[in-house]
C-alpha cells in the first residue's frame, strides 16, 4: 500500500506539472486542488471494480469505475517535455487533436522518475486522461493502451467525436525487456512504405524490437556505398541479374533494396513508435548472393557445377582468407554507422562447412590455430568480425549455432532458434538470450496440416504462441536470469509465391500468432488463461478489422449427424459455403439437408479475415494407387525414385532440369480420380523444381494431351473426363539454381 500511496504521489505532482484537463462544455475545469483530491478520491473508490476490458495485452493492474470521461473534437493534448514530442505528435495525428504546451488539456503526457523506462500508468477520470512513463517507452506504450480504449476506427484513420473512455486507473509494465520480430525482407521484396505498415501493427501490440534480415543467399537489401554493386546488383534476381530466381516469379528481373536514406526514414519511423531496428548481415553462410557477386570470397577450390548447368552454388565466406575480413570492414563500418541500434546481428546459422574441409586454405589454418573441428573455424570468423563492429562500439548478436566452436565476447546475444534445449544452453553458458525457438516462435509454420507454410519445427496456432513460458519448457532459476526477451519470426521462401504485392499472405501467417505473442512477452505465466485471453483476442479482431489485417480465423467446427450437416464458429464471422460443381460460394444460415456431406466445403470470413478451408473429413481423402516414375534424368542414389513412389517422401534427381526434360507417373491401372495434383519441388517450398514446364496426360499409356502449365512446380488435373494411365511433368527452362530436381508422389482425390 505504501508503493501505491508513494505513486499516488508522483502522479498528483505530474498532473500538477502539466495541468489540468479541458473537456467539453458538460465537464467543469477544476483547481488544482480539486484536481488533486479528485485522483485519490477516485484511486479509493474504485479500487474494488474492476471490469475485464478487451485490452491486449492485458494490464498488469487495471481498475475501472462507473460512468465515462467524453472528450469533444476541440480537445487538446499537452505535452511540456521536448523528449516525449514525438509521441505527443503521434496521438494528435491518430486522434486528429490539437497540441499545446499550456497548461489546459484533456489528455496530458509526463514522466514518472519512480517508474521503469517502459512502465506507465494510465489514469482517466470525468476531467481528462493522464499518460506517464518512467521514459518514452513507457508514455507511448500508455499511449497504445489508450488508443485501445478508444473506437477501433481510428486505426482506420477516423475518429467521431465526442469520444466516451471508461474511467479507469492503470498501472502497467512489460515482462521482458526485449519484445521483438524477426522480418525476413530478403528472400521476399517488402519495400519501404510496406515495412512502414508493419512497424505500424508491432507499435499496437507493444512489440519493441524489429530485426531486419537484410542479406541472405538470395538478395542484398542494403545500400553499401563502398560496394554498390551489392544492392544495386545483389538486390534484384531473375532476368538479367546474375542471382538466380529463387521460391517464386521466376521469370522476370524482381527484388529492390533498401537506400540508406530509406533506411533512415524506416529507423525514424520505428523510433516515433517504440521500436529498435536490429540489422542482420547473415554471416559467414547464407552467402550464395555476395558471393556470385564476389567469387573470390569463396573457398580455394573448384568445384564440380555440372550439375547446376554451370552455377556455382557455394555460400559461404572463407575464414582463411585476410581479404575477406577487409571486405567485411568496409560493409559492416557502414552498417554499423547507419544503424542506431546497440547490436548488430551478424549470423552464424546453417553454414555448409563441407565448403571449408575441401579448402586447403582452412585446413592449414585449422592446423596452424591448433583446431579439431570447423565448428572452432565458424568461432575464429565470428570472433573477427565481433572486432570489427567492436571498433564501431557495437555488440554482436549472433544465432545460436555460433557459439559451438568455442566462447565468445561476454557482449554476445544469442538468439536461441533450433530448440528450447539450444536456448537453454545459451542462457546457461551465461550468454544474454533471446528466446526464438522455431516450434513456438517461427510464424512461417504452418498452423494446420493443410494450410500453408513450413513444417520442419511443428505445426501451431496463437495456442501453442500463447502457452509458452520458460517454465513450462524446463527453463530453471539460474536460466531464466539470462534471459533477455522473446522474439518471434517470419522467413518468406513461401511469401515469394504467394502474391507478395499484397500483405495477405504475411498478415496470415502472422496473426493472430502475434497477438498471443504480444501477451506472452507482457504478462507474467502466472496471470495467463488462454479462455479469457481468446474472448479478449476475438473482441480485438474489431480494431484487427479496421488496420485492415487479413489475419486466420479459427477454423468453424463441422458436424454431420442424422442427414444434416451443420457448421458453427464462435468468433461472429460469417460463413460461407461451397457446393460440389457450384462456382459460386453461398452465404451458410442454417443447417443443410443432404446425403451428400462431402459434396460441401466451408469457410469464415469477415473484414479481411479468412479461415482455413474445412469439411467433412471424407472431403479430404486421398487414395495411393501403385506407380512408378521414370525420367529422363538419373535418379538420386540416396533420394531414389521408390521413396516417392512410396507416397509421403521425395525423390530427387542427380541434376537439375533442363528444356525437355521430363518426369512421368505411369499408374499400374488408371485412376478415377476429381483431381489429381502433381509436383516438382519440395513439399512445403518452392525449390528444387522445373520453374517452368508443362503437364501431359495419357489416358492409354501412349497418347499423351497437354492439360496445362507447372505453377510454383505444381499443377492440379480437375474433372479428368477418363481415368488416368499416366502423367508427365516437361521442363521448358534450363536450371533451378541447384543441383537436383524434388519430385513429389501424386496426391489423388477420388470421386465423391
Amino acid at each position: 500500500m505504501a508503493k501505491r500511496t508513494i505513486t499516488i504521489l508522483v502522479l498528483l505532482v505530474a498532473m500538477m506539472f502539466v495541468g489540468v484537463a479541458t473537456l467539453t462544455s458538460q465537464c467543469a475545469t477544476p483547481s488544482v486542488e480539486d484536481d488533486s483530491a479528485g485522483v485519490e478520491q477516485f484511486y479509493i473508490d474504485y479500487t474494488q471494480r474492476l471490469t475485464p476490458k478487451a485490452l491486449i495485452p492485458t494490464p498488469l493492474d487495471a481498475v475501472y469505475g462507473d460512468g465515462v470521461c467524453r472528450i469533444s473534437g476541440s480537445a487538446r493534448v499537452v505535452c511540456r517535455t521536448e523528449e516525449l514530442m514525438p509521441v505527443a505528435h503521434y496521438l494528435c495525428q491518430r486522434l486528429s487533436l490539437d497540441l499545446t504546451t499550456e497548461r489546459e488539456g484533456a489528455i496530458r503526457l509526463g514522466y514518472d522518475p519512480m517508474l521503469e523506462v517502459e512502465e506507465y500508468r494510465l489514469i482517466v477520470d470525468e476531467r481528462g486522461v493522464l499518460v506517464v512513463g518512467g521514459g518514452y517507452g513507457g508514455v507511448f506504450n500508455g499511449v497504445m493502451t489508450l488508443l485501445q480504449m478508444l473506437p477501433e476506427t481510428l486505426y482506420s484513420g477516423s475518429v467521431t467525436y465526442p469520444v466516451e473512455l471508461p474511467l479507469c486507473n492503470i498501472s502497467d509494465r512489460p515482462r521482458w525487456g526485449h519484445r521483438g520480430f524477426m522480418l525476413d525482407v530478403c528472400r521476399t521484396w517488402m519495400d519501404k512504405e510496406a515495412v512502414k505498415r508493419f512497424i505500424d501493427l508491432m507499435a499496437y501490440h507493444k512489440l519493441n524490437s524489429l530485426r531486419l534480415h537484410l542479406t541472405d543467399d538470395e538478395a542484398w537489401r542494403i545500400e553499401i556505398e563502398s560496394h554498390p554493386e551489392l544492392a544495386q546488383e545483389g538486390g534484384f534476381r531473375g532476368g538479367d541479374s546474375p542471382i538466380w530466381p529463387r521460391y517464386g516469379k521466376w521469370n522476370e528481373r524482381w527484388g529492390g533494396y533498401y537506400t540508406k536514406a530509406d533506411m533512415r526514414e524506416i529507423i525514424e519511423y520505428a523510433k516515433v513508435r517504440n521500436i529498435e531496428v536490429v540489422p542482420e548481415i547473415d554471416l559467414p553462410g547464407h552467402s550464395l548472393c555476395i558471393a556470385t557477386l564476389h567469387p573470390e570470397i569463396l573457398c580455394n577450390y573448384t568445384p564440380n557445377t555440372s550439375r547446376a548447368f554451370g552455377y556455382d552454388v557455394r555460400s559461404a565466406f572463407c575464414p582463411s582468407k585476410e581479404s575477406n575480413y577487409e571486405l567485411l570492414a568496409d560493409i559492416l563500418g557502414e552498417v554499423c554507422e547507419l544503424f542506431p541500434s546497440e547490436y548488430i546481428h551478424i549470423g552464424g546459422d546453417e553454414v555448409d562447412m563441407a565448403q571449408w574441409r575441401r579448402c586447403p586454405d582452412c585446413l592449414a589454418l585449422m592446423q596452424k590455430m591448433g583446431m579439431e573441428s570447423t565448428a572452432e573455424l565458424q568461432q575464429y570468423f565470428m570472433s573477427r568480425v565481433s572486432d570489427i563492429i567492436a571498433n564501431y562500439g557495437k555488440r554482436p548478436a549472433v544465432w545460436n549455432e555460433a557459439i559451438e566452436g568455442g566462447r565468445l565476447s561476454e557482449s554476445t546475444r544469442v538468439y536461441g532458434w533450433e530448440s528450447v534445449k539450444e536456448c537453454r544452453r545459451s542462457a546457461g553458458e551465461g550468454y544474454p538470450t533471446v528466446l526464438i525457438p522455431g516450434e513456438y516462435f517461427y510464424f512461417d509454420m504452418k498452423q494446420s496440416s493443410r494450410e500453408p507454410g513450413h513444417d520442419w519445427a511443428a505445426i501451431f496456432d496463437w495456442r501453442k504462441v500463447y502457452g509458452f513460458a520458460p517454465k513450462y519448457v524446463g527453463f530453471t532459476a539460474e536460466e531464466e536470469k539470462n534471459i533477455v526477451g522473446i522474439e518471434a519470426s517470419f522467413f518468406s521462401e513461401v511469401y515469394a509465391s504467394h502474391t507478395p504485392e499484397t500483405d495477405d499472405y504475411l498478415h496470415y501467417q502472422l496473426f493472430p500468432r502475434l497477438v498471443a505473442l504480444a501477451e506472452v512477452a507482457w504478462v507474467d505465466s502466472d496471470s495467463r488463461d488462454e479462455t479469457a485471453f481468446y474472448e479478449r483476442m476475438v473482441a480485438h479482431y474489431d480494431r484487427l478489422d479496421a488496420m485492415g489485417v487479413a489475419y486466420r480465423l479459427m477454423p468453424p467446427v463441422v458436424k454431420y449427424s442424422d442427414g444434416v450437416l451443420s457448421v458453427a464458429c464462435d468468433d461472429g464471422s460469417k460463413i460461407y459455403y461451397s457446393k460440389y460443381g457450384d462456382a459460386m460460394p453461398e452465404l451458410y444460415t442454417e443447417p443443410i439437408k443432404t446425403n451428400k456431406p462431402a459434396h460441401y466445403l466451408f469457410v469464415a470470413r469477415r473484414g479481411e479475415a479468412r479461415s482455413q478451408d474445412v469439411a467433412v473429413e471424407s472431403y479430404f481423402k486421398t487414395i495411393t494407387p501403385t506407380f512408378n516414375i521414370t525420367s529422363s534424368m538419373p535418379e538420386s542414389e540416396r533420394f531414389t525414385f521408390d521413396k516417392a513412389e512410396g507416397y509421403g517422401r521425395l525423390a530427387r534427381t542427380t541434376r537439375a532440369g533442363d528444356e525437355g526434360d521430363w518426369v512421368m507417373f505411369t499408374f499400374d491401372t488408371p485412376v478415377e480420380c476429381r483431381r489429381m495434383k502433381v509436383a516438382t519441388g519440395n513439399f512445403q517450398l518452392p525449390r528444387y523444381l522445373f520453374e517452368n514446364g508443362y503437364v501431359e496426360v495419357s489416358y492409354d499409356g501412349v497418347n499423351f494431351e497437354r492439360v496445362g502449365d507447372l505453377e510454383c512446380g505444381i499443377f492440379y488435373i480437375e474433372q479428368p473426363p477418363h481415368p488416368i494411365k499416366a502423367v508427365r511433368m516437361v521442363c521448358t527452362s534450363r536450371g533451378n539454381g541447384a543441383e537436383w530436381v524434388s519430385i513429389q508422389p501424386p496426391t489423388i482425390y477420388p470421386q465423391l
